[in-house]
């Protein structure tokens, strides 16, 4: 599939090149870059169409007409999600304020208990955003490469999925985040395939296991934010060399 887009800095239409089963990355004369999620076998607006499964717990046809409104329901909440965190990516708020208004949306979206952020920063994993914990926490917690869960994820650049996460002999704790309270977890990395430049962590009180489908949702979500760093770097090197 073809994509069709136009640069957001010169405004020229940019080339795609499919770099995995889920990202086309645009790239345009100007020099300026930018990914995209389109799955290769979309068929619908609905990135989730050709993954999305309910197993019918009621025999009935009225019970089976119930799961298939729900499933159309928590679809249409996805894309919704997805709409606003992209116009968030693209918005002129600052990294900070896009990345807190991304852990809010997804963690309401997902019904976890806590959705944080990190970003490299000097060698290290840094809390940027967090809805769940302490906020004051943002810019203190810090994780080294290959560190407890999130710093395997970020260094196997692979994401892990935990119904139990407390009791992976990877997991740390730390107290200040008083993380016993949570059971489930998924670590996604924040990643171009090349290099690493964060994860976004996902808890949950309840010993869930994280679906597919949610899987792939957080995918889209790590995506649209490595967008929205590259973005501002290149907006705040550009300002740089006009000073």
């Amino acid at each position: 599939m073809q994509l069709v887009a136009r640069c957001r800095k010169c405004g020229r239409v940019m080339k795609s090149e499919r770099i995995d089963n889920y990202r086309v990355k645009m790239v345009c004369s100007c020099g300026f870059s930018d990914f995209r999620t389109i799955t290769e076998k979309i068929k619908t607006v609905n990135p989730f169409y050709h993954k999305a499964s309910f197993t019918p717990f009621l025999e009935s046809e009225r019970g089976k007409m119930v799961l298939t409104m729900q499933k159309a329901n928590r679809e249409h909440l996805e894309i919704v999600s997805l709409e606003e965190i992209s116009m968030l990516v693209s918005s002129d708020f600052d990294l900070p304020q896009v990345l807190q208004m991304m852990a809010e949306k997804v963690a309401n979206q997902l019904r976890v208990s806590v959705c944080s952020i990190y970003l490299m920063e000097g060698g290290e994993l840094v809390l940027a955003a967090t809805h769940g914990f302490d906020p004051a926490f943002v810019g203190k917690i810090r994780i080294r490469l290959g560190e407890g869960i999130t710093g395997t994820v970020a260094r196997d650049k692979q994401h892990i999925s935990l119904s139990r996460a407390s009791q992976d002999p990877r997991y740390k704790h730390f107290p200040e985040l008083q993380e016993e309270k949570y059971n489930s977890m998924l670590s996604f990395p924040i990643t171009d395939k090349k290099d690493i430049y964060g994860v976004i962590n996902l808890n949950s009180t309840s010993m869930k296991t994280f679906s597919d489908d949610e899987i792939y949702f957080v995918s889209i979500i790590a995506n649209l934010i490595l967008t929205a760093v590259k973005l501002r770097k290149k907006v705040a090197s550009g300002k740089a060399s006009v000073s």
